[in-house]
């Protein structure tokens, strides 16, 4: 088992997809609010082959259940309108032109293959 030790006090990033946030909150406007026991906290842990002590999984709990407050928070804001963003400034990436700017060099790379056939390089067969 892998063992927490300090991370217990550390700040994770959980990614999350914009668009299936929104839906999310939607969708479960009309479920309690949800919060862990110490028990599932243990469980979690296990599953996750991560040793705990019952301070940790304590302190994990209380981590989780403020994580849960922040999430039925933002599920009360009413965002009827508003368009999931991508990204948290409005921003577009510079395209360069589809140009070709390389020549045609298949020819010059064939010609030093040790072998090929119809245009295709043949290499040693490695599994039977």
């Amino acid at each position: 088992m892998l063992r927490l030790g300090g991370a217990v006090g550390k700040t994770f990033m959980i990614p999350y997809n914009a668009f299936h946030f929104k839906t999310l909150c939607t969708a479960k406007k009309s479920l309690a609010p949800m919060s862990l026991t110490l028990e599932q906290v243990k469980r979690i842990a296990h599953l996750a082959r991560i040793e705990i002590s019952d301070d940790e999984a304590l302190t994990t709990q209380g981590h989780l259940n403020g994580i849960f407050q922040l999430i039925e928070q933002m599920q009360a804001v009413d965002t009827t309108g508003i368009e999931p963003m991508a990204h948290a400034q409005d921003v577009s990436q510079r395209l360069r032109e589809d140009a070709v700017s390389e020549g045609d060099r298949r020819a010059a790379y064939q010609a030093v293959a040790p072998e090929i056939e119809a245009g295709l390089y043949l290499v040693p067969k490695v599994i039977e």
